[in-house]
């Protein structure tokens, strides 16, 4: 069953990688989506895929990179996302 997640990652996590780890992960788990920097300092996320890929998924947000700290992640289920592929922006 795929699914579409619409994650909030908050923390240290701009600056350290976050978002190239964040798209080597996805990308090897097959999902679709992006992670892109907001200007309060979280990392926005949307994850499409199969439910198994993207509960892994939403686990390695809270340790995508090693110089990251992240402190929370708040995920809205049933998101709409129509592209392919995963990119930064």
């Amino acid at each position: 069953m795929v699914i579409c997640k619409h994650i909030y990652v908050s923390g240290r996590v701009q600056g350290v990688g976050y978002r190239y780890y964040t798209m080597l992960e996805a990308r090897r788990l097959g999902l679709a989506g992006f992670a892109k920097n907001l200007r309060d300092g979280r990392v926005e996320v949307v994850a499409k895929g199969q439910q198994e890929q993207v509960d892994k998924f939403i686990q390695f947000l809270n340790h995508a990179s090693p110089a990251a700290k992240v402190t929370s992640l708040e995920v809205e289920d049933n998101y709409q996302w129509d592209s392919q592929g995963f990119t930064t922006g």
